[in-house]
């Protein structure tokens, strides 16, 4: 494939932009290549600048799970932008979006929207301390809850990419407020937990790890985390930005049958567009202005482009049997995957929870941040250069999931079958 358009936009873009992207992993350093410049997306489908199509397993990081441009969402978009973009006001379809999440999600008794998933976990860990009168939050190694000064102490996603250990520009003080802990020890979890003196507010989980690549709970420990800070007065946070409204319509909490205090939602809800949430029992949302003294506020907060497409992809996601149908199209792909690893004598790890995966290149079980980090990076990036010379559209990152979209087709995962086997004959 030609990338000669897309080279010339990059060198365009380091002018102006800060590493020539918005979003650091997008700069593919980790790779070892230059980004493709998308210009427009269709299906299961991206383009980039210079014509090249390729089947998306990114699927602007998880929102496009009904593939892109789905008409649906358009019509809505359509719709709404005639009558103006936005307003800074009460609209009605904040109302009916609002409706849809409290019914969907079992944790959620009301929810606050916001513009990113950041800003929806940084607002509801400012909630969490609000309500208890504490201080310190517990996050656990690997898993990414945004840029927030807070979340920043070994954290996943870019971080771990670009191999920063935190960030410079946060405060010592601010520091020393977090405690990161290994995900999925339940020895370390219950001493940290029972430690008086820590003074703990929340804890705040991805219940499946995406951003050191998929890591699932094992058993026993997301209950374990449950009746530890429903006991000890702590509150319980999920991060789920990512699984909300894709491993159920209910999210992680749904699936695994735990309820948490407080949920942060992202991508998937607003069906494409900048948007987040945080929700949860009313006794504790309550406490956000101008019913309480928590301060939260957004000027685009409810934008009524993003309550519209959100609208629109929750309907698509409410048909009978569209997570049966995900679940079933991801694990017979998944499998095809892992007998091409194992043939291949490739060693790969294969991690999958519904529609989320990650194959991490290391021989040993992936559980926790520390097996993350075994992965051969430099295996992943050349098989990811390889992939997208042949039309398949990875995450520039061992660190990220590959997203299965209900617009992926049969033909698009053989072919994605047929080209990892190949990219993997040519990384021996």
């Amino acid at each position: 494939m030609e990338y000669t358009v897309s080279k010339k936009l990059f060198t365009e873009a380091r002018k102006y932009i800060p590493g020539g992207v918005n979003s650091p992993v997008r700069a593919c350093k980790s790779v070892g290549c230059d980004p493709v410049f998308i210009t427009k997306a269709r299906g299961a489908s991206v383009f980039d600048a210079d014509g090249n199509e390729y089947v998306d397993f990114v699927c602007s990081w998880g929102p496009m799970i009904m593939g892109h441009a789905h008409p649906d969402i358009i019509a809505a978009l359509h719709g709404t932008a005639v009558n103006g973009t936005s307003f800074g006001a009460p609209t009605p379809t904040e109302i009916e979006l609002a409706t849809m999440v409290v019914e969907a999600l079992p944790s959620i008794e009301k929810v606050r929207f916001v513009s990113s998933g950041t800003e929806a976990t940084m607002s509801a860990v400012r909630l969490a301390r609000g309500y208890t009168g504490r201080n310190v939050v517990v996050k656990f190694d690997g898993c990414y809850h945004g840029h927030a000064d807070s979340f920043l102490v070994k954290a996943g996603s870019g971080v771990i990419t670009l191999g920063i250990p935190g960030s410079p520009g946060v405060p010592d003080d601010i520091v020393k407020n977090t405690i990161s802990i290994p995900y999925n020890n339940q020895e370390v979890l219950e001493k940290t937990l029972r430690d008086e003196e820590l003074d703990i507010a929340c804890v705040i989980i991805e219940p499946v790890a995406g951003n050191m690549g998929c890591v699932a709970p094992q058993p026993g420990f997301l209950e374990k985390l449950r009746s530890l800070t429903e006991e000890l007065g702590i509150v319980l946070i999920f991060d789920e930005v990512i699984t909300g409204f894709r491993l159920s319509y209910g999210g992680a909490q749904e699936y695994y049958n735990i309820i948490p205090d407080l949920t942060c939602l992202g991508k998937i809800i607003g069906g494409g567009l900048p948007v987040g949430a945080y929700g949860g029992k009313a006794e504790i949302m309550d406490n956000i202005a101008p019913d309480g003294p928590v301060y939260q506020a957004g000027t685009l907060s409810g934008n009524p482009l993003a309550m519209a497409a959100g609208i629109a992809a929750l309907k698509l996601l409410q048909r009978d049997g569209f997570y049966d149908e995900l679940e079933e199209k991801a694990g017979g792909f998944a499998e095809r995957l892992q007998n091409v690893a194992g043939a291949s004598g490739i060693p790969v790890q294969l991690n999958r929870v519904g529609s989320l995966m990650t194959s991490f290149f290391t021989s040993e079980q992936v559980t926790d941040f520390d097996s993350a980090m075994k992965a051969d990076t430099d295996m992943y990036a050349k098989h990811y250069r390889q992939m997208l010379s042949k039309g398949i559209y990875l995450a520039p990152s061992q660190f990220e999931v590959a997203f299965i979209s209900a617009a992926q087709s049969k033909n698009d995962l053989e072919k994605a079958v047929k080209m990892t086997e190949w990219s993997f004959k040519n990384l021996l």
